[in-house]
């Protein structure tokens, strides 16, 4: 018996081959497919999770915008207290260091408008009329006695007038007592006629106006009738050509600064009872 053996053909290996490339391809998109329905299913698991995440958020922001009155406000609050401890640490700063003199300074600031109220209270309440009416005309007299003299004499002396307006208050209010009013008025007469060497009329004049002014009843008399007679003496020995230009030169005068307060005093006494009675009649009606 003979035994006849046929070679392999060669296209066996191929078909092998391929037969393989083929498993192989399979093999890999199988998995291919199966990765890839991974990474879709952790796709999607973490894109719910993201999801619902936002959902949760955006349900905290829809909540807290519902409230942003409430929310504002405590801001608000928040940035007053924080402004106001600052101005606090300032304002202990400053007083640290400066203290004394600010605390010093509103106390006399206090003191003056007290002071202030308490005299506009005395000059409406206790202004007496009667008497400062009779003290302007007296002195007004006084005035042009001295101006008829010496056209000059009220006008070239204003601050002199003034201090013994201010001497003359004082006497009555009892801050200073008669001897220092006494030595005062003779102070201002001796300045008036030693240093600013004016004649015996200007010179006497504020104490002659201090003593019709505040003086009592024979005081004023005789005080208004020995500078009367000084003035005419004065007058007659001038020549009539220096009455005359005396007379030309004669302009515009100005009040003295007591008779202005004394007239204030009552305008201000006036309009203070006029007030109360009109709204007194007001209330009533």
């Amino acid at each position: 018996m003979n035994l006849h053996f046929e070679p392999r053909r060669p296209g066996y290996k191929l078909k092998l081959l391929a037969f393989q490339n083929q498993l192989f391809h399979h093999n890999n998109r199988q998995q291919n497919s199966f990765s890839k329905k991974m990474c879709l299913s952790k796709l999607m698991w973490s894109h719910s999770l993201s999801l619902a995440f936002l959902l949760y958020a955006w349900r905290s922001v829809l909540w807290e915008l519902s409230n942003w009155k409430t929310i504002a406000a405590r801001i608000v609050q928040f940035v007053v207290n924080l402004v106001g401890y600052i101005l606090k640490l300032v304002v202990a700063l400053i007083f640290h260091f400066i203290g004394d003199p600010i605390t010093s300074t509103i106390r006399g600031i206090e003191t003056v408008c007290i002071t202030v109220e308490d005299f506009y209270t005395a000059v409406v309440e206790y202004t007496p009329i009667p008497e400062l009416i009779t003290i302007i005309m007296l002195v007004s007299a006084v005035l042009a006695i001295a101006e008829a003299a010496v056209p000059d004499s009220v006008e070239s002396q204003p601050y002199l007038l003034t201090t013994a307006g201010i001497i003359g208050f004082a006497a009555v209010k009892g801050f200073i007592s008669e001897l220092y009013f006494w030595m005062l008025l003779v102070g201002l007469f001796g300045f008036a006629r030693f240093v600013k060497k004016r004649d015996y009329v200007s010179s006497l004049l504020p104490v002659a106006a201090a003593l019709t002014a505040v003086g009592e009843a024979w005081v004023r008399v005789l005080a208004m009738t020995s500078y009367m007679a000084l003035a005419i003496v004065h007058h007659s020995k001038k020549p009539s050509k220096d009455i005359d230009e005396g007379e030309a030169a004669v302009t515009g005068e100005k009040v003295p600064i007591p008779l202005l307060c004394a007239a204030l005093a009552i305008g201000v006494r006036v309009a203070a009872k006029w007030v109360a009675h009109r709204h007194s009649t007001w209330k009533i009606v």
